[in-house]
């Protein structure tokens, strides 16, 4: 499971961001995973959760952000979110389309002590 390997990065990424703010302690996580980053929520929670321990994440609340795709059609250049796995452009059905978001995970918030 890459899950795991993802959550020692992020808890690396806190261990830097806490020491260079010169905080002992992390209490708030969020990310933003995109529904087509190939990252399973559930598991990374519980990775996180199982990895946290002994770590200055340790008592970090840890909330998931789901973001959904978002397309640009390069035909119309309509803007629009699409749900399932039918990528056409909801205006005009072109398949011709450019993905603006939902392909990755950001960290996107720390809070720190």
């Amino acid at each position: 499971m890459h899950e795991y390997s993802i959550v020692q990065s992020l808890l690396d990424s806190c261990e830097e961001n806490a020491s260079k703010n010169s905080a002992t302690k992390v209490t708030k996580v969020v990310i933003k995973i995109g529904v087509m980053s190939g990252v399973e929520p559930e598991l990374l929670r519980t990775a996180f959760e199982t990895f946290k321990e002994k770590t200055i994440c340790e008592e970090a609340e840890f909330i998931i952000n789901i973001q959904p795709v978002i397309i640009k059609c390069n035909s119309c250049l309509n803007e629009a979110t699409i749900e399932g796995i039918e990528y056409l452009c909801p205006k005009c059905k072109s398949a011709d389309l450019r993905v603006l978001d939902g392909e990755d995970m950001y960290l996107m918030q720390l809070e720190l002590e």
